[in-house]
């Protein structure tokens, strides 16, 4: 029993999708948004635009966030990998506050993509191939740790195949 346990802790301690600094987002609001603060928890994380076409995703993210609260984290990334987002994180913030009167948290600008990708996107990538191909792109985190799915840009939020997979997740 000792090696089991033994064992779960090494995995506990190693496992990749809360392995510290590499998961940890800077606050668009100032401080850091820590997925290891979610551990046990679902995690959606999505890369998000505001100057996009699918930037009325934000309503079901919003929604996400009210209907879950504590027993989730819908995460918006914003991004400027696809399109010329807004000039900094305060016109960001300004945006989609006053347009879509978002409360959920919010990274700062960021890469999801390339090079210059964020940790937590370069290991998605190495994990499971998943990279990002336009904005309001959607990575499920089960509270495992691990990637329960990934969605295109045209799944909404609130549709089944991610809300029904949030709440089976919250349970």
């Amino acid at each position: 029993m000792s090696r089991i346990l033994a064992g779960l802790l090494v995995w506990i301690t190693l496992s990749p999708a809360f392995a510290g600094e590499r998961f940890r987002f800077a606050s668009i609001d100032g401080g850091v948004i820590d997925l290891e603060d979610w551990r046990g928890k679902p995690v959606l994380v999505v890369n998000t635009a505001s100057l996009c076409g699918f930037a009325g995703q934000f309503d079901g993210l919003q929604a996400l966030h009210d209907r879950f609260g504590s027993k989730a984290l819908i995460l918006a990334v914003p991004s400027d990998d696809f399109n010329q987002e807004l000039e900094n994180e305060a016109a960001v913030k300004e945006y989609c506050a006053t347009n879509f009167d978002l409360t959920l948290p919010m990274t700062e600008i960021t890469h999801v993509k390339g090079p210059q990708a964020h940790p937590f996107y370069a290991w998605l990538r190495d994990e499971t191939g998943f990279v990002p191909g336009w904005n309001f792109n959607k990575v499920l985190i089960g509270p495992d740790g691990k990637v329960v799915a990934t969605f295109g840009a045209p799944v909404a939020p609130q549709s089944r195949a991610i809300a029904g997979k949030i709440e089976a997740l919250t349970k």
